[in-house]
Order: C-alpha cells, then structure tokens, then sequence
C-alpha cells in the first residue's frame, strides 16, 4: 500500500480579501506543483516551491510535510525530521508528518522512537496496512517477538498473503533461530510468486536451509538465485558454504573464488577458500591463501588454518604454540581448543590434551564437541 500523500487545499464557503484570496491561490499553486515536482523526482526545485510558501504562512503544513518529503526521498533524513517535528508544533496529530517523522527515525536505526511516532499515527488510522507492517518491522528490530509477530498476524487477518507480512514474519522467526517456521513463510511467497519471487526470498530460503544444515535442500535454490543475479555475493557465498557443508570442497571453491574475483582482499573469504584447500590436500595453495589473508588484517580462521597444516606436516611444537596465542586472543573459542588438543595428541601427549579440553570445561560453557573429544581421550587412557 503506497504512503500517504498530503491533498491539496479546499476551497472554502465564505467571503475574504481578494488580497488574501490571491495569496490563498498562490499557496495552492505552490503546494501542488511542489508535490508534482516530487512524484518526479525533482527534489530541488520542490524545496524551493515548498519554501517559497513558508515566506508567506511559516505555519503551513503542506509546505512543511513538503520539504520533510523531499529531503526524506533523497536521503537527507535528520533534516526530513526538522521538517516534520516543526509541522506537529503547529498542526499536532498531522498525520502525513507522523508517517514521514516515524520513517526518519526507522532510516535513522532509532526504532523505539520510530515505534512511539506509528502508534501516535494508529490512533488516528488503526487499519492502515503500510504502517502496521512498519509498525511490525521496528519490533523485529528491536527483538520484541511478541509484539512483532501479533502485528503482522493482524496484517494478515486484515489482507491474507500480505507480501510485507509474510517476509517479515519469515525474518523475525530467522532472527530467532526458528528455522522451520521461517522456512514455511519464505515459501509461502514462492507459492504466490513462482519465478517472479524475490531474489532474497530465495536467497533467505536458502540460508535457512544452511542453518538447519541441511545444505543439500539450499543449493537448489542459491542456484535459481544466480540464474538471476550471477554474480550475487549472498547467493554465491550460500551456494560455496551449502557445497562445502556436503563435502564436495572442490565445487565450493568455484563460488569462493568467483567472489575473490570481484573483491580480492575479502579475507573471510581468503580463508574459507584455504580451508577447501586444505581439506582437499593441497596444503601449498592453502597456506598461500591464509597468508593472503593475514597480509590484510590479522584473522584468527587464517591462523588457525595454518596451524592445522603445521600439525599435519608434523610441526606439533609450532602448532601449539599458534594455536595457545589464539586462544589468549580468543578464550571461548571451542575449536581452538579442539586443535590443540589434536596436537598435543599428535605430538604424543594425551594428557596435556586432556588437560586443554578440560580449561574450556572450567569456562562454564558446554559444549557437545568438547565433551565428545573427552570422552573419547578418557576411554582411551583407560584401555
């Protein structure tokens, strides 16, 4: 549903100055070529329509939601909100200057206060569509589950299928980690949509199927969103991580150095494609790209993968050594923790492995893989 827009003036049934009668005209005029000139885009020569209004009545509200429109279309968002803030000291509860007002505020990342201006905005229209979706999104983002979801039900009471309904319910169960339940809103809009789906919704899809691990279930559907947009990093980056959840390394590192073509210094990417190299054996090119890496910034993935190769070449002292700096850098860690231990085994000392895996123990942080690791190294001692 499109945003409010201002009307222009009425006429009104009683006798006045023909003075003031020609500035009222001029007024009229002026407002609504300002707001023509908007809806084509021509936000300069809008302002100075809309200021040349306030040169004869500063109070007019058309003028004022006006200019905050203006600089609200072009980005300029704390100037809209002068604007706007101006127009409710004279004209309190002016509606178009609650919607632009609370729409400053969301592009500001102030939700709270973008909420407090929508709900103003309800009171006076509490079946508008657009700004109960709004409404609904400033929840989400400020992690309000409750609230968030009872709204775009609403909305979905109100208008079945509602597309902005949909996919921000589909975002707020994401945020949530509630998969499944996300999964079956993004594919409620496929069902609507078919081929003329958004592309994020496939590509949100497909990252929902990557959180449930199921990485076989997203590729389809990264793809479909590359036979779109070929050279999309979320569908690229999805379909690379999906390849490499399921083994296939080789196939991962297609996609992870097709976005190394586009953006050669992304060291989170550098290291991903190590780690492919490194789990396919060619432990040269992995060292090569971990070290591309670190040239960039100091990365504790880059690190830790070239400890992994120190331990596989047989240099246990040097991957522990790495591999204690890392986790000074970063305690919590658990993989950190998992390698060390790995090469302490390697190195033939159980027991300072053991020792490693029981210091992440005293953290008070559980963790199903250390305990698995230590499990396994106590049944080995005992045997």
């Amino acid at each position: 549903m499109d945003e409010p827009i201002a009307s222009p003036f009425t006429d009104e049934s009683f006798d006045i100055p023909e003075t003031l009668e020609t500035e009222i005209s001029e007024i009229s005029d002026a407002s609504k070529k300002g707001y023509q000139l908007l809806k084509e885009n021509r936000f300069d020569e809008a302002v100075e329509s809309f200021a040349q209004i306030l040169e004869k009545d500063r109070e007019n509200n058309y003028a004022l939601v006006g200019l905050g429109d203006a600089f609200r279309k072009r980005g300029s968002f704390k100037e809209a909100a002068d604007y706007y803030r101006r127009c409710l000291v004279f004209h309190p509860g002016n509606s178009y200057a609650l919607f632009g007002l609370a729409d400053c505020y969301k592009a500001l990342n102030q939700y709270h206060k973008a909420i407090e201006i929508w709900e103003q905005y309800l009171l006076h229209d509490n079946t508008n569509i657009t700004v109960l979706t709004r409404v609904a999104d400033a929840y989400r983002k400020v992690h309000d589950f409750r609230k968030s979801k009872a709204i775009y039900q609403r909305v979905l009471e109100m208008e079945a299928d509602n597309h902005y309904a949909l996919i921000g319910l589909g975002h707020l169960h994401y945020d949530f980690k509630e998969y499944k339940e996300a999964l079956s809103y993004w594919q409620r809009m496929v069902d609507l949509q078919g081929n003329d789906v958004d592309i994020r919704v496939l590509t949100s899809i497909g990252n929902c199927y990557r959180k449930l691990k199921q990485f076989d279930k997203g590729i389809p559907y990264f793809d479909k969103a590359l036979e779109r947009e070929p050279e999309n990093f979320y569908a690229l980056f999805g379909i690379a991580d999906c390849y490499r959840g399921i083994g296939k390394q080789n196939q991962s590192l297609v996609y992870w150095n097709k976005i190394l073509e586009k953006d050669p210094k992304n060291k989170v990417i550098l290291t991903r494609a190590g780690d492919a190299y490194r789990n396919m054996g060619d432990l040269e090119k992995a060292t090569q790209y971990y070290e591309n890496a670190l040239n960039i910034e100091f990365d504790i993935y880059a690190v830790l993968g070239l400890a992994v190769i120190a331990r596989m070449q047989g240099k246990h002292e040097d991957s522990i050594t790495s591999l204690k700096m890392l986790i000074q850098n970063d305690p919590k860690n658990y993989r950190i923790y998992l390698e060390l231990a790995q090469a302490y085994i390697a190195a033939g000392k159980p027991q300072q492995a053991l020792d490693v895996l029981n210091d992440f123990q005293k953290l008070g942080i559980k963790n199903l893989f250390i305990q698995e690791a230590i499990a396994k190294l106590q049944s080995r001692s005992q045997a």
